[in-house]
C-alpha cells in the first residue's frame, strides 16, 4: 500500500473519476518543436558542441522523443544525452572527449525535486561549475521556449475529450514541463478550464503528483493516467492508476481511439485487464531500448 504524503498540491476531490493529463506531445503536439528548436540548440551552444552537433541532435531526439527515455525529467535527460553522445562511434573522430557532469549527477542523485528552483540552491551553495552550466543551459532552454512555443493546438479530439470528461472526472495536468509554460499553454487554448490543478516540475515527480491527488481518495478502477511516455506508466503504475497511453507517431489515432472506446470502458469498468494489456503492448513496442547507431 503505497503511503500517503502530506499534500503540497492544492486539489480537493469533487467527483466520482480521477484522470491524470500528461501535457507535452500527450494534450499538445509540442515535443517535435520544443526539443529540435529549444533544447537542441541551447545544449549544443551552451555545452559547446558545435563540433559534434549532429550527433548531438541525434543522441538528444532519441533519448527524448524516439525511445524509452521518452518524457523523462530535463536534467537526468541531459546526463542520457551527454553519455550517449561520449559514446557514439564517430564523436571520437570529431574530437569530442565527453563532459564532466560529476556534479550534475550527484545533485540528481541527491535532490527530490529537479527543478530550476532547488538547482539555483545547490548553485548558490555550491559554486560546483558543472551545476552552474546546466542552469546556464535550463534557463536558456525557457527563454527560447518563451519566445518560440506558441500557437500549438491540442491534438485533434482532445477538447472534445476533456468536455465529456470534465463531467464526472476530476482532472489534473501531470508533467515535468515547468509550471509557468504548463499554464501558459493550456490557458493559450482554453483547456485549464477543465483541470482542477496544473502540476509541473516544481511540484515533484509525476508519481508524486498522482500519489497526493488520487491515492486514498477513489477507487483504482476509477482513476486513470494518460501519457506518451514510460515515465507516464511507470508513475501510473507506482501510483496505483490505470493508464491509457498516446502512442508517439500515432497520436490523432490514439486520441480517437480514446474518444470512440477508451473513455467509455473506463467508466464502464472494462477498461483493465486485457484491452489495458493490448494498449500497453503496442506502446511498448513503439519505443526502443537502444539506438540504430548502438544495434549496429
Amino acid at each position: 500500500m503505497i503511503k500517503m504524503p502530506s499534500s503540497n498540491i492544492p486539489f480537493a476531490k469533487s467527483k466520482d473519476y480521477f484522470i491524470g493529463l500528461d501535457s507535452d506531445g500527450c494534450i499538445f503536439d509540442s515535443m517535435e518543436i520544443k526539443h529540435r528548436e529549444c533544447f537542441i540548440p541551447m545544449t549544443v551552444w551552451k555545452w559547446n558542441l558545435q563540433a559534434v552537433s549532429r550527433m548531438t541532435r541525434e543522441c538528444h531526439e532519441f533519448v527524448n522523443l524516439y525511445s524509452k527515455w521518452r518524457g523523462i525529467n530535463r536534467f537526468p535527460a541531459l546526463v542520457r544525452t551527454l553519455e550517449m553522445l561520449a559514446a557514439y562511434p564517430a564523436s571520437e573522430s570529431r574530437g569530442f572527449t565527453g563532459r564532466d557532469i560529476t556534479g550534475l549527477k550527484k545533485w540528481l542523485a541527491t535532490e527530490k525535486q529537479h527543478g530550476n528552483a532547488t538547482l539555483k540552491k545547490a548553485v548558490a551553495e555550491s559554486q560546483d561549475p558543472c551545476l552552474i552550466q546546466t542552469l546556464a543551459w535550463s534557463e536558456a532552454v525557457n527563454s527560447r521556449i518563451d519566445e518560440m512555443v506558441y500557437g500549438v493546438p491540442p491534438f485533434p479530439l482532445v477538447r472534445e475529450s476533456l468536455k465529456r470528461a470534465h463531467e464526472i472526472c476530476d482532472m489534473i495536468v501531470v508533467s515535468q514541463t515547468p509550471h509557468d509554460a504548463l499554464k501558459r499553454e493550456w490557458a493559450e487554448h482554453g483547456l485549464d478550464g477543465f483541470v482542477s490543478t496544473i502540476c509541473g516540475q516544481e511540484q515533484g515527480s509525476k508519481e508524486q503528483h498522482l500519489t497526493e491527488t488520487c491515492v486514498g481518495k477513489y477507487p483504482r478502477e476509477r482513476t486513470l493516467m494518460v501519457g506518451d511516455a514510460p515515465g507516464d506508466m511507470k508513475a501510473a503504475k507506482a501510483a496505483g492508476t490505470l493508464y491509457y497511453p498516446i502512442v508517439p507517431g500515432q497520436e490523432a489515432e490514439s486520441w480517437k481511439r480514446f474518444y470512440d472506446e477508451g473513455y467509455a470502458r473506463f467508466i464502464g469498468g472494462t477498461f483493465d485487464g486485457a484491452y489495458q494489456d493490448a494498449l500497453i503492448a503496442e506502446f511498448d513496442k513503439a519505443l526502443p531500448e537502444k539506438a540504430p547507431w548502438e544495434k549496429a
